[in-house]
């Protein structure tokens, strides 16, 4: 960024034309104010001259004199009192005569005391220029207290802006995203030896976008990139630029890069910047703030002279609405994806948060780390301090391996309700529903070997959960394990149906993960016969919630509907198929969990295979 900002003086010119139209608001009202107040003075007031104030004087017509300055107001004993109870006032000059107080004493006028010779100068101070500085003064500190509670003030920033000398964090610190801390340390090479870029002509990207998921670590990432760069840190948020006023964002974006300027080398680090760099449209619901500081952000980001050093690094978990302007070559054009870890991710972040933690020897980090397929760096070290604080609870010096797996069912059902009591008949309810899932996982090729059957009531609602254990990190997918998915989620209901001759509430999570799974078949994932091939719909936001929307027709949408509902029945039918060949194993497992409430996987497959063994020699 040049020096010399031609858009600082600008504003700096703005706010003075600001503060010179206050003044002249003041002075006009000053003037307006003391016209009135004579006018309404002199409207009944008449001026005469000395020597008929002093004839009237002497035929003792004068009731009563008042000095004012240097001159005199006088009321007549003749003249009658107005509605208001006041008498016309008469004024004249003042001259400085010792005889004058003589003669008043004489005709019994009331008067007060003669003025001294007061200087000039101070009348018009006190009748002019205080009045002035008053209103001024008032009328800047009522705009300052406005702008104050509205975000802002005349081009000056109030955002909460946060500089780091020294982060302390280092690439070490940040596991699981190997691939992110490569595209990063091009960027801290720039960073320590600019000169070995710009000598051979390479330029480096002026800015770097973080894209991935919340808590998968892209703060983080940010300052070990300034720590192992050893520069200044500055952290803002995207939301903290944008105000009520239309440029007080503007303002705080020049500020930034004046700021870093003059520390530069150094980082900059906006997060959630989707906040100011939606893209810009012509829509009713435009924002006029928003799209000018998006405006001088992309001129600053142009502006400034990457032989300085600074590096913007923003970050977004919605990159689908940034502006294009913003992603251009110049711009932010190195997208790095910061997403949700892989197996080996996973274990290496698991061993940095346990870094700290006193642990048992015989911690099988592979098997944690299987556990916690799907969840972020945050999730992990929400899940180490659960199992620490568990240890602590139990009164124990260690985190143990059944702590660390404790802390894994925790983050997924929540605590345990121990005080929640359900009746006999629901719990015997939800242990059929349970082992309906557990057998359905059991007699199917393409599933997860189960870990833990429960009955204890979670706070995340479950009153049950069957818990299932991967073998190893999955990418893909097929048809039939979709397929079988769909089964064992529908078989908790198929055991109701088959034991109870009825159904309950508890399955309402189960339909609504088949009913997506099915979907998905059908719109997105083409293994649909009716479909074959074709999109139906397409992911909206997919670091966020995953929403998706329809892109065909309503007259497809509803065939698509009917497709779905016969996957749905198939799957129903499937198993309530495996239960009825199963109704033996079933009712054993069921009553062996109601009476423990809580069984392994082992003691779950060892019922099992007794069971068939058994129905096997009958046969």
């Amino acid at each position: 960024m040049p020096a010399d900002n031609p858009d600082g003086k600008k504003n700096k010119n703005k706010d003075r034309k600001v503060l010179l139209v206050l003044a002249i608001a003041a002075l006009l009202f000053t003037l307006a104010l003391n016209y009135f107040i004579g006018k309404r003075n002199s409207a009944s007031v008449s001026e005469v001259k000395y020597s008929e104030f002093i004839t009237m004087l002497d035929e003792g017509k004068v009731e009563e004199v008042e000095f004012k300055n240097s001159t005199i107001t006088f009321t007549l004993k003749e003249d009658k009192e107005n509605k208001k109870g006041e008498k016309d006032k008469y004024t004249t000059g003042y001259i400085n005569n010792p005889e004058l107080l003589k003669k008043l004493d004489e005709n019994n006028v009331v008067y007060d005391a003669p003025p001294n010779n007061t200087n000039p100068l101070l009348i018009f101070f006190v009748e002019f220029v205080f009045p002035l500085v008053f209103f001024y003064l008032a009328i800047m500190l009522i705009v300052k207290f406005a702008m104050g509670r509205m975000g802002g003030g005349f081009g000056k920033s109030n955002a909460k802006m946060y500089m780091e000398k020294e982060t302390g964090i280092t690439f070490a610190d940040v596991a699981g995203e190997e691939e992110a801390k490569e595209s990063l340390k091009e960027i801290v090479d720039f960073l320590h030896r600019p000169e070995k870029y710009t000598e051979i002509g390479a330029k480096l990207p002026r800015g770097a976008l973080l894209v991935g998921p919340p808590g998968t670590g892209k703060t983080l990432l940010a300052k070990a990139v300034a720590g192992e760069a050893n520069v200044p840190f500055y952290s803002l948020s995207g939301s903290s630029f944008v105000e009520m006023f239309v440029g007080v964002g503007a303002s705080r974006v020049r500020d930034l890069f004046k700021d870093a300027l003059e520390n530069s080398p150094c980082i900059i680090f906006i997060d959630e910047i989707d906040a100011i760099g939606k893209s810009r449209d012509n829509t009713l619901g435009s924002n006029d703030e928003r799209e000018q500081t998006l405006n001088q952000l992309l001129s600053e980001m142009d502006g400034f002279d990457i032989t300085k050093g600074i590096v913007v690094i923003g970050a977004t978990n919605r990159p689908e609405v940034l502006d294009e302007a913003l992603l251009r070559p110049g711009r932010f054009d190195r997208r790095i994806i910061v997403d949700k870890p892989d197996l080996k991710g996973r274990e290496d972040i698991l061993k940095v948060h346990l870094k700290n933690v006193k642990t048992d020897e015989n911690i099988n980090f592979k098997q944690i780390a299987l556990g916690t397929s799907g969840c972020s760096g945050a999730d992990i070290a929400n899940m180490v301090n659960e199992a620490a604080l568990k240890a602590v609870r139990e009164g124990r010096e260690t985190v143990n391996q059944d702590d660390l797996m404790e802390a894994i069912e925790l983050v997924i059902a929540g605590k345990e309700k121990k005080d929640r009591i359900m009746t006999q008949k629901e719990r015997k309810i939800v242990a059929y529903h349970e082992v309906g899932h557990a057998l359905a996982i059991a007699k199917q090729k393409n599933t997860q070997p189960v870990q833990k059957i429960t009955i204890i009531p979670r706070t995340m609602g479950s009153l049950g959960y069957t818990m299932q254990m991967p073998e190893e990190e999955r990418y893909l997918m097929t048809k039939d394990e979709i397929t079988e998915e769909i089964v064992t989620l529908l078989a908790g209901r198929a055991a109701e149906e088959l034991i109870f001759n009825t159904v309950t509430t508890g399955a309402a999570n189960d339909i609504e993960r088949a009913t997506e799974l099915a979907r998905a078949m059908v719109t997105r994932l083409g293994m649909s016969d009716e479909f074959d091939m074709m999109a139906l719909e397409k992911e909206s936001n997919r670091y966020l919630n995953g929403n998706t929307v329809m892109t065909c027709s309503d007259n497809t949408g509803s065939r698509a509907d009917a497709e779905i509902l016969n996957i749905i029945k198939s799957c129903h039918k499937k198993a309530v198929d495996v239960l009825k060949e199963n109704t033996e194993a079933l009712h054993r497992i069921a009553e062996f969990l109601i009476e423990k409430e809580t069984i392994s996987g082992e003691e779950f497959m060892e019922i099992l295979n007794q069971t068939d063994k058994r129905n096997n020699n009958i046969d």
